[in-house]
């Protein structure tokens, strides 16, 4: 059977972080996930020792469950993020951005509409309060900025 006639196999590494132990250096793309992780996740990644002890070992990066919750969590803090409430990973500097804040917003309340019958009672009020808090905030920065 020659590659052709087999396919492909597609691997998602962009979750897959791994770091040997006594590494110093980090490439600055899995750095950067590492802290966009760190800040948008209610819970902290954790890191845990895989090897046989013979000194290969690895700690590898155990990241939080992906569901629609954090997902919507996710696009929350990337809002938090245009607010200036975070420093951005990659520029180290707190940036107010509201059209990117407005567009975030958008996105979410898309989902909301797209999803529609389709969430659980707990998903839907999460939804519905992201989107609420998101516009409060919003429109009080629209005006402080006025």
């Amino acid at each position: 059977m020659n590659t052709e006639e087999r396919g492909f196999t597609i691997k998602d590494k962009r979750f897959s972080t791994s770091i040997k132990e006594g590494q110093t250096h980090v490439s600055d793309d899995t750095r950067e996930k590492e802290i966009l992780e760190e800040n948008k996740s209610p819970q902290k990644s954790r890191i845990k020792k895989e090897g046989s002890g013979n000194g290969s070992e690895r700690a590898t990066i155990q990241f939080p469950e992906i569901n629609f919750a954090t997902f919507i969590l996710s696009l929350s803090s990337s809002a938090m993020l245009h607010f200036g409430d975070v420093e951005d990973p990659i520029s180290g500097k707190k940036e107010r951005n509201l059209s990117m804040v407005k567009q975030t917003i958008d996105m979410i309340d898309m989902l909301k509409e797209k999803t529609k019958g389709n969430l659980t009672p707990d998903e839907e009020r999460l939804i519905e309060n992201i989107i609420y808090e998101l516009k409060m905030r919003y429109v009080k920065e629209l005006n402080k900025g006025a």
